[in-house]
């Protein structure tokens, strides 16, 4: 059985996919691939975020919010890529 982590969504970033209140499990053991949610540290605060990640560059990923208004998601459009390091899990089907 795989380690899964429950986590509650938070904002509206990742609307219509996720929506706050919407709680999720990730596999801690699950690597990123594109299309991908991911629960990962900020990289700049310390929070915890849900985004999906659009692009892999080596160690290093770039990741979005899908609400379509761009006001509504800090990601990587803000703070650049995240180290695949920083990658809390993957959410599970």
């Amino acid at each position: 059985m795989r380690p899964l982590l429950r986590v509650l969504v938070k904002g509206d970033s990742m609307w219509p996919t996720l929506t706050e209140g919407d709680e999720i499990f990730i596999d801690e053991t699950g690597l990123p691939i594109v299309d991908s949610i991911v629960v990962f540290k900020h990289p700049l605060k310390s929070e915890i975020c849900i985004k999906r990640v659009v692009r892999i560059e080596g160690e290093r990923l770039f990741v979005q919010g899908d609400n379509p208004d761009p006001l509504s998601s800090e990601d990587s459009h803000n703070f650049g890529t995240i180290a695949s390091a920083s990658i809390m899990g993957v959410l599970t089907s």
